[in-house]
Protein backbone atom coordinates (compact mmCIF):
# COMPACT_ATOMS: atom_id res chain seq x y z
CA UNK A 1 0.00 0.00 0.00
CA UNK A 2 1.23 3.26 -0.92
CA UNK A 3 2.08 6.24 1.63
CA UNK A 4 -1.18 7.92 -0.32
CA UNK A 5 -3.53 4.91 0.13
CA UNK A 6 -2.35 4.40 3.79
CA UNK A 7 -3.04 8.52 4.28
CA UNK A 8 -6.51 8.29 2.71
CA UNK A 9 -7.40 4.99 4.10
CA UNK A 10 -6.63 5.85 7.88
CA UNK A 11 -8.20 9.46 7.47
CA UNK A 12 -11.75 7.42 6.27
CA UNK A 13 -11.57 5.26 9.22
CA UNK A 14 -11.12 8.30 11.35
CA UNK A 15 -14.01 10.02 9.83
CA UNK A 16 -16.21 6.77 10.13
CA UNK A 17 -15.22 6.65 13.64
CA UNK A 18 -15.93 10.60 14.64
CA UNK A 19 -19.02 9.95 12.41
CA UNK A 20 -20.77 7.38 15.02
CA UNK A 21 -19.86 9.28 17.84
CA UNK A 22 -21.04 12.60 16.46
CA UNK A 23 -24.29 10.34 15.41
CA UNK A 24 -25.04 8.56 18.65
CA UNK A 25 -24.69 12.12 20.51
CA UNK A 26 -27.49 13.27 18.02
CA UNK A 27 -29.68 10.05 18.52
CA UNK A 28 -30.12 11.25 21.78
CA UNK A 29 -30.43 15.03 21.54
CA UNK A 30 -33.38 14.45 18.80
CA UNK A 31 -35.06 11.33 21.04
CA UNK A 32 -35.01 13.46 23.95
CA UNK A 33 -36.39 16.71 22.13
CA UNK A 34 -39.21 14.17 20.66
CA UNK A 35 -40.07 12.63 24.23
CA UNK A 36 -40.52 15.96 26.17
CA UNK A 37 -42.11 17.50 23.22
CA UNK A 38 -45.06 14.70 23.03
CA UNK A 39 -45.33 14.73 26.61
CA UNK A 40 -45.91 17.98 27.17
CA UNK A 41 -47.66 18.85 23.94
CA UNK A 42 -50.41 16.58 25.28
CA UNK A 43 -50.35 17.38 28.93
CA UNK A 44 -50.36 21.13 27.83
CA UNK A 45 -53.71 20.32 24.67
CA UNK A 46 -55.31 18.62 27.87
CA UNK A 47 -55.39 21.00 29.93
CA UNK A 48 -56.31 23.85 28.28
CA UNK A 49 -59.63 21.55 27.14
CA UNK A 50 -60.58 20.72 30.35
CA UNK A 51 -60.46 24.61 31.46
CA UNK A 52 -61.74 25.99 28.63
CA UNK A 53 -61.04 27.68 25.03
CA UNK A 54 -59.28 30.74 26.29
CA UNK A 55 -56.24 28.71 27.43
CA UNK A 56 -55.74 28.01 23.64
CA UNK A 57 -55.20 31.44 23.07
CA UNK A 58 -53.14 32.21 26.28
CA UNK A 59 -50.60 29.41 25.28
CA UNK A 60 -49.35 30.14 22.24
CA UNK A 61 -48.69 33.79 23.76
CA UNK A 62 -47.05 32.10 26.49
CA UNK A 63 -44.87 30.18 24.56
CA UNK A 64 -43.78 32.95 21.64
CA UNK A 65 -42.98 35.45 24.37
CA UNK A 66 -41.17 32.88 26.24
CA UNK A 67 -38.92 32.95 23.24
CA UNK A 68 -38.46 36.33 22.50
CA UNK A 69 -37.07 36.71 26.11
CA UNK A 70 -34.47 33.49 25.64
CA UNK A 71 -33.44 35.08 22.41
CA UNK A 72 -33.26 39.01 23.51
CA UNK A 73 -31.31 37.88 27.43
CA UNK A 74 -30.36 34.15 26.92
CA UNK A 75 -28.90 33.66 23.29
CA UNK A 76 -27.77 37.83 22.76
CA UNK A 77 -30.59 38.87 19.96
CA UNK A 78 -29.03 35.70 17.79
CA UNK A 79 -31.48 35.00 15.34
CA UNK A 80 -32.38 31.38 14.26
CA UNK A 81 -32.82 30.87 10.52
CA UNK A 82 -33.47 27.72 9.68
CA UNK A 83 -31.65 25.55 7.10
CA UNK A 84 -30.43 28.57 5.27
CA UNK A 85 -27.86 28.52 8.51
CA UNK A 86 -26.49 25.20 7.32
CA UNK A 87 -26.25 26.33 3.18
CA UNK A 88 -24.47 29.06 4.80
CA UNK A 89 -21.60 27.34 6.43
CA UNK A 90 -21.68 24.93 3.96
CA UNK A 91 -20.76 27.27 1.00
CA UNK A 92 -19.16 29.63 2.77
CA UNK A 93 -16.49 26.87 4.86
CA UNK A 94 -15.03 30.28 6.64
CA UNK A 95 -18.49 30.12 8.77
CA UNK A 96 -19.50 27.90 11.51
CA UNK A 97 -22.85 27.07 13.46
CA UNK A 98 -22.16 28.20 16.43
CA UNK A 99 -22.40 26.05 19.84
CA UNK A 100 -25.34 28.15 20.87
CA UNK A 101 -27.60 26.98 17.90
CA UNK A 102 -28.28 23.34 19.88
CA UNK A 103 -29.72 24.72 23.37
CA UNK A 104 -31.35 27.56 21.27
CA UNK A 105 -33.02 25.47 18.42
CA UNK A 106 -33.88 22.80 21.09
CA UNK A 107 -35.71 25.14 23.41
CA UNK A 108 -37.14 27.00 20.83
CA UNK A 109 -38.46 23.96 19.33
CA UNK A 110 -39.65 22.94 22.18
CA UNK A 111 -41.41 25.69 23.79
CA UNK A 112 -43.00 26.69 19.99
CA UNK A 113 -44.52 23.37 19.93
CA UNK A 114 -46.02 22.88 23.09
CA UNK A 115 -47.37 25.67 23.43
CA UNK A 116 -49.40 25.25 20.71
CA UNK A 117 -47.03 26.76 17.64
CA UNK A 118 -48.20 25.01 14.31
CA UNK A 119 -45.17 23.88 13.36
CA UNK A 120 -42.68 20.85 14.49
CA UNK A 121 -39.73 20.02 15.94
CA UNK A 122 -38.29 18.73 12.75
CA UNK A 123 -36.30 21.93 11.43
CA UNK A 124 -35.21 22.56 15.03
CA UNK A 125 -33.78 18.95 15.36
CA UNK A 126 -31.74 19.32 12.46
CA UNK A 127 -30.10 22.86 12.86
CA UNK A 128 -29.05 21.72 16.03
CA UNK A 129 -27.84 17.94 15.79
CA UNK A 130 -25.81 19.88 12.13
CA UNK A 131 -24.67 22.16 15.14
CA UNK A 132 -22.97 18.96 16.77
CA UNK A 133 -21.43 17.40 13.72
CA UNK A 134 -19.85 21.00 13.05
CA UNK A 135 -18.31 20.88 16.34
CA UNK A 136 -17.08 17.74 16.10
CA UNK A 137 -15.33 19.29 12.85
CA UNK A 138 -14.24 22.75 14.72
CA UNK A 139 -12.27 20.68 17.07
CA UNK A 140 -9.95 19.24 14.41
CA UNK A 141 -11.50 14.87 14.74
CA UNK A 142 -11.50 14.59 11.42
CA UNK A 143 -9.38 15.86 8.51
CA UNK A 144 -10.20 19.82 7.51
CA UNK A 145 -12.17 18.02 4.16
CA UNK A 146 -14.82 16.48 5.73
CA UNK A 147 -16.86 19.24 7.48
CA UNK A 148 -19.68 18.61 5.12
CA UNK A 149 -19.39 15.01 6.36
CA UNK A 150 -19.72 15.74 10.27
CA UNK A 151 -22.66 17.86 9.82
CA UNK A 152 -24.84 15.22 7.74
CA UNK A 153 -23.82 12.31 9.87
CA UNK A 154 -25.88 14.74 12.61
CA UNK A 155 -28.61 15.22 10.37
CA UNK A 156 -28.96 11.42 9.37
CA UNK A 157 -29.02 10.88 13.38
CA UNK A 158 -31.80 13.51 13.92
CA UNK A 159 -33.95 13.17 11.05
CA UNK A 160 -33.85 9.11 11.72
CA UNK A 161 -34.52 9.03 14.67
CA UNK A 162 -37.71 11.50 14.64
CA UNK A 163 -39.04 9.32 11.95
CA UNK A 164 -37.77 6.03 12.67
CA UNK A 165 -35.67 5.40 9.69
CA UNK A 166 -32.11 5.89 9.37
CA UNK A 167 -32.68 5.76 5.47
CA UNK A 168 -35.09 8.71 5.67
CA UNK A 169 -32.21 10.49 7.79
CA UNK A 170 -29.76 9.46 4.90
CA UNK A 171 -31.43 10.68 2.15
CA UNK A 172 -32.58 13.52 3.71
CA UNK A 173 -28.87 14.39 4.84
CA UNK A 174 -27.66 13.76 1.33
CA UNK A 175 -30.84 15.48 -1.05
CA UNK A 176 -31.19 18.29 0.91
CA UNK A 177 -28.08 19.03 3.54
CA UNK A 178 -25.31 17.94 1.48
CA UNK A 179 -27.11 18.43 -1.82
CA UNK A 180 -24.16 15.68 -3.37
CA UNK A 181 -22.94 12.49 -3.15
CA UNK A 182 -19.43 11.12 -3.00
CA UNK A 183 -17.85 8.21 -0.95
CA UNK A 184 -17.30 10.09 2.57
CA UNK A 185 -20.34 11.69 2.62
CA UNK A 186 -21.63 8.14 2.09
CA UNK A 187 -18.50 6.56 4.60
CA UNK A 188 -20.07 9.57 7.09
CA UNK A 189 -24.06 8.96 6.31
CA UNK A 190 -23.75 5.23 6.33
CA UNK A 191 -21.70 4.70 9.40
CA UNK A 192 -24.25 7.36 11.05
CA UNK A 193 -27.38 5.21 10.07
CA UNK A 194 -26.22 2.18 11.40
CA UNK A 195 -25.68 4.13 14.81
CA UNK A 196 -29.57 5.52 14.10
CA UNK A 197 -30.49 2.35 13.39
CA UNK A 198 -29.04 0.67 16.72
CA UNK A 199 -30.64 3.57 18.37
CA UNK A 200 -34.19 2.99 17.26
CA UNK A 201 -33.55 -0.80 17.60
CA UNK A 202 -33.36 0.05 21.38
CA UNK A 203 -35.59 2.83 21.82
CA UNK A 204 -38.61 0.37 20.68
CA UNK A 205 -39.69 3.38 17.99
CA UNK A 206 -43.03 2.78 16.23
CA UNK A 207 -43.93 4.12 13.15
CA UNK A 208 -46.06 7.71 13.39
CA UNK A 209 -48.94 6.41 12.86
CA UNK A 210 -50.30 2.64 13.64
CA UNK A 211 -52.25 1.97 10.47
CA UNK A 212 -52.30 -0.39 7.75
CA UNK A 213 -52.29 -0.17 3.98
CA UNK A 214 -54.70 -1.79 2.04
CA UNK A 215 -53.79 -3.36 -1.58
CA UNK A 216 -53.71 -0.38 -3.72
CA UNK A 217 -55.95 -0.83 -7.33
CA UNK A 218 -54.28 -0.12 -10.95
CA UNK A 219 -57.60 1.89 -11.60
CA UNK A 220 -57.34 4.53 -8.89
CA UNK A 221 -53.79 5.71 -10.55
CA UNK A 222 -55.42 9.12 -12.74
CA UNK A 223 -56.47 9.94 -9.04
CA UNK A 224 -53.29 9.56 -7.46
CA UNK A 225 -51.68 11.80 -10.40
CA UNK A 226 -54.23 14.30 -10.27
CA UNK A 227 -53.82 14.37 -6.43
CA UNK A 228 -50.17 15.22 -7.31
CA UNK A 229 -51.11 18.24 -9.09
CA UNK A 230 -53.18 19.42 -5.91
CA UNK A 231 -50.29 18.33 -3.65
CA UNK A 232 -47.94 20.76 -5.67
CA UNK A 233 -50.65 23.62 -5.36
CA UNK A 234 -51.18 23.67 -1.90
CA UNK A 235 -47.00 23.12 -1.37
CA UNK A 236 -46.63 26.61 -3.41
CA UNK A 237 -49.40 28.03 -1.30
CA UNK A 238 -47.65 27.17 1.90
CA UNK A 239 -44.33 28.65 0.42
CA UNK A 240 -45.80 31.62 -0.84
CA UNK A 241 -47.60 32.44 2.78
CA UNK A 242 -44.70 31.56 4.54
CA UNK A 243 -42.62 33.92 2.87
CA UNK A 244 -45.52 36.80 2.69
CA UNK A 245 -45.99 36.69 6.95
CA UNK A 246 -42.71 36.66 7.82
CA UNK A 247 -42.17 39.58 5.53
CA UNK A 248 -44.99 41.68 7.30
CA UNK A 249 -44.04 40.61 10.86
CA UNK A 250 -40.11 41.60 9.91
CA UNK A 251 -41.73 45.09 9.38
CA UNK A 252 -43.23 45.81 13.09
CA UNK A 253 -40.86 47.48 14.69
CA UNK A 254 -42.33 46.97 18.26
CA UNK A 255 -41.40 43.45 19.10
CA UNK A 256 -43.95 43.38 21.64
CA UNK A 257 -47.06 44.03 19.14
CA UNK A 258 -45.38 41.26 16.51
CA UNK A 259 -44.72 38.70 19.16
CA UNK A 260 -48.28 38.84 20.76
CA UNK A 261 -50.20 39.78 17.10
CA UNK A 262 -49.03 36.48 15.79
CA UNK A 263 -49.50 34.66 18.57
CA UNK A 264 -53.22 36.09 18.95
CA UNK A 265 -54.11 35.06 15.58
CA UNK A 266 -52.67 31.36 16.34
CA UNK A 267 -54.62 30.62 19.58
CA UNK A 268 -57.99 32.35 18.01
CA UNK A 269 -57.41 29.59 14.77
CA UNK A 270 -56.58 27.06 17.58
CA UNK A 271 -59.91 28.02 19.27
CA UNK A 272 -61.83 27.53 16.34
CA UNK A 273 -60.09 24.16 15.03
CA UNK A 274 -58.11 22.59 17.79
CA UNK A 275 -57.12 20.53 15.82
CA UNK A 276 -54.29 22.89 14.72
CA UNK A 277 -52.58 22.73 18.05
CA UNK A 278 -48.69 22.09 17.76
CA UNK A 279 -47.75 19.69 15.55
CA UNK A 280 -51.09 18.10 15.06
CA UNK A 281 -49.84 14.82 14.16
CA UNK A 282 -52.28 13.39 17.26
CA UNK A 283 -55.08 15.13 15.58
CA UNK A 284 -54.46 13.32 12.24
CA UNK A 285 -54.18 9.92 14.06
CA UNK A 286 -57.56 10.93 15.58
CA UNK A 287 -58.42 11.95 12.23
CA UNK A 288 -57.59 8.99 9.88
CA UNK A 289 -59.31 6.69 13.01
CA UNK A 290 -62.49 8.48 12.08
CA UNK A 291 -62.39 8.05 8.27
CA UNK A 292 -61.12 4.45 8.48
CA UNK A 293 -64.07 3.67 10.88
CA UNK A 294 -66.51 5.27 8.54
CA UNK A 295 -68.09 7.46 11.38
CA UNK A 296 -69.12 11.25 9.78
CA UNK A 297 -66.34 13.46 8.77
CA UNK A 298 -67.26 17.18 7.32
CA UNK A 299 -65.52 18.07 4.12
CA UNK A 300 -66.11 21.81 5.33
CA UNK A 301 -64.25 20.73 7.99
CA UNK A 302 -61.36 19.40 6.46
CA UNK A 303 -61.25 21.81 3.42
CA UNK A 304 -60.56 24.64 6.12
CA UNK A 305 -57.75 22.53 7.77
CA UNK A 306 -56.13 22.66 4.15
CA UNK A 307 -56.34 26.62 4.33
CA UNK A 308 -55.65 26.85 7.71
CA UNK A 309 -52.92 24.51 8.61
CA UNK A 310 -50.59 26.13 6.41
CA UNK A 311 -51.82 29.99 7.43
CA UNK A 312 -51.48 28.87 11.66
CA UNK A 313 -47.57 27.61 10.33
CA UNK A 314 -46.86 30.66 8.47
CA UNK A 315 -48.11 32.67 11.35
CA UNK A 316 -46.26 31.28 14.31
CA UNK A 317 -43.14 31.06 12.20
CA UNK A 318 -43.25 34.87 11.14
CA UNK A 319 -44.35 36.13 15.27
CA UNK A 320 -41.19 34.47 16.40
CA UNK A 321 -41.85 30.97 16.38
CA UNK A 322 -38.86 27.75 15.59
CA UNK A 323 -39.69 25.40 13.23
CA UNK A 324 -40.44 25.18 8.98
CA UNK A 325 -42.45 23.47 6.86
CA UNK A 326 -41.72 19.96 7.38
CA UNK A 327 -44.85 18.74 9.93
CA UNK A 328 -47.36 21.32 8.46
CA UNK A 329 -46.65 19.55 4.98
CA UNK A 330 -47.10 15.79 6.78
CA UNK A 331 -50.37 16.90 8.05
CA UNK A 332 -51.77 19.05 5.29
CA UNK A 333 -50.67 16.66 2.91
CA UNK A 334 -52.62 13.70 4.86
CA UNK A 335 -55.79 16.39 5.34
CA UNK A 336 -55.66 16.76 1.68
CA UNK A 337 -55.43 12.79 0.60
CA UNK A 338 -58.53 12.59 2.75
CA UNK A 339 -60.66 15.39 1.50
CA UNK A 340 -59.73 14.52 -2.05
CA UNK A 341 -60.84 10.53 -1.39
CA UNK A 342 -63.46 11.16 0.49
CA UNK A 343 -65.02 13.84 -2.16
CA UNK A 344 -64.09 11.48 -5.37
CA UNK A 345 -66.28 8.83 -3.10
CA UNK A 346 -69.18 10.88 -2.61
CA UNK A 347 -69.42 12.78 -5.45
CA UNK A 348 -68.05 10.10 -8.17
CA UNK A 349 -69.13 7.36 -6.53
CA UNK A 350 -65.38 5.88 -6.79
CA UNK A 351 -64.18 3.46 -4.36
CA UNK A 352 -60.67 5.25 -3.26
CA UNK A 353 -59.12 3.86 -0.28
CA UNK A 354 -58.45 7.13 2.27
CA UNK A 355 -55.72 6.27 3.87
CA UNK A 356 -53.58 5.31 0.27
CA UNK A 357 -54.33 9.04 -0.56
CA UNK A 358 -53.84 10.75 2.64
CA UNK A 359 -50.04 9.19 2.29
CA UNK A 360 -50.10 9.61 -1.29
CA UNK A 361 -51.10 13.36 -0.21
CA UNK A 362 -48.17 13.40 2.17
CA UNK A 363 -45.47 12.53 -0.73
CA UNK A 364 -46.82 15.31 -3.20
CA UNK A 365 -46.86 18.05 -0.45
CA UNK A 366 -44.07 17.08 1.42
CA UNK A 367 -41.40 16.24 -1.88
CA UNK A 368 -42.55 19.37 -3.57
CA UNK A 369 -42.63 21.85 0.09
CA UNK A 370 -38.59 20.86 0.86
CA UNK A 371 -37.63 19.73 -2.66
CA UNK A 372 -36.97 16.32 -2.27
CA UNK A 373 -38.38 13.63 -3.81
CA UNK A 374 -36.38 10.44 -2.62
CA UNK A 375 -36.53 11.87 1.30
CA UNK A 376 -40.38 12.01 0.59
CA UNK A 377 -40.45 8.60 -0.84
CA UNK A 378 -38.50 6.90 2.18
CA UNK A 379 -40.64 9.19 4.59
CA UNK A 380 -44.21 8.22 3.83
CA UNK A 381 -43.52 4.47 3.66
CA UNK A 382 -41.93 4.81 6.96
CA UNK A 383 -44.94 6.47 8.46
CA UNK A 384 -47.04 3.32 8.61
CA UNK A 385 -45.66 -0.60 9.50
CA UNK A 386 -46.71 -1.78 6.05
CA UNK A 387 -46.09 1.53 3.83
CA UNK A 388 -43.68 -0.24 1.19
CA UNK A 389 -47.07 -1.39 0.06
CA UNK A 390 -47.87 1.68 -1.42
CA UNK A 391 -44.14 1.92 -2.87
CA UNK A 392 -45.54 3.01 -6.36
CA UNK A 393 -47.90 5.43 -5.87
CA UNK A 394 -46.02 7.62 -3.53
CA UNK A 395 -43.39 7.48 -5.76
CA UNK A 396 -45.02 8.61 -8.50
CA UNK A 397 -47.25 11.95 -6.37
CA UNK A 398 -44.03 12.14 -5.16
CA UNK A 399 -41.81 12.83 -8.23
CA UNK A 400 -45.04 14.44 -10.13
CA UNK A 401 -45.96 17.24 -7.43
CA UNK A 402 -42.23 18.07 -6.96
CA UNK A 403 -41.25 19.00 -10.57
CA UNK A 404 -44.81 20.55 -11.00
CA UNK A 405 -43.94 22.46 -7.74
CA UNK A 406 -40.56 23.49 -9.83
CA UNK A 407 -42.57 24.82 -12.58
CA UNK A 408 -45.15 26.88 -10.85
CA UNK A 409 -42.80 28.08 -7.77
CA UNK A 410 -39.94 30.65 -9.80
CA UNK A 411 -43.04 32.47 -11.90
CA UNK A 412 -44.85 32.65 -8.18
CA UNK A 413 -41.41 34.39 -6.60
CA UNK A 414 -40.85 36.36 -9.23
CA UNK A 415 -44.24 38.27 -9.48
CA UNK A 416 -44.50 38.52 -5.40
CA UNK A 417 -41.10 39.73 -5.77
CA UNK A 418 -39.44 37.49 -3.41
CA UNK A 419 -35.67 35.87 -3.98
CA UNK A 420 -35.73 32.66 -1.88
CA UNK A 421 -38.34 30.43 -1.48
CA UNK A 422 -36.98 28.85 1.43
CA UNK A 423 -35.17 28.98 4.97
Amino acid sequence: MTERKRVILYNDVKLAAISMLTALFCCFLAWLLKLLTELFQHTLFGFASRNGVAWFVVLPTCGITAIYFLRKYLFQNRKNKGITEIYKTLDQRKDHLPLFKVPSHFLNGFLTVIFGGSTGIEVSTVVATATVGNEAYKRDFSAKIFKRELISAGVVAGVGVLFGSPLVGLLFALEVIARKVNKSLLISGVTAGLVTWGFILISASKPLFPFRVDDWSWKALPFFVLLSLFGALLSVYFTILVIRIKDFFAKIPNNFLRVNLGALLVGSAIVCLPFLYGDSYHGLTELIHQVLAKEPVSLLILGLLILLKPLVAALTLGAGGDGGVFAPSIVVGAVLGLFFSLLCNQVFHTELVPLNFALAGVAATLSSAISAPFTAIILVCSLVPNGYALFLPVLISSFLAQHIAKFILPYNVYTYGFQAVKE
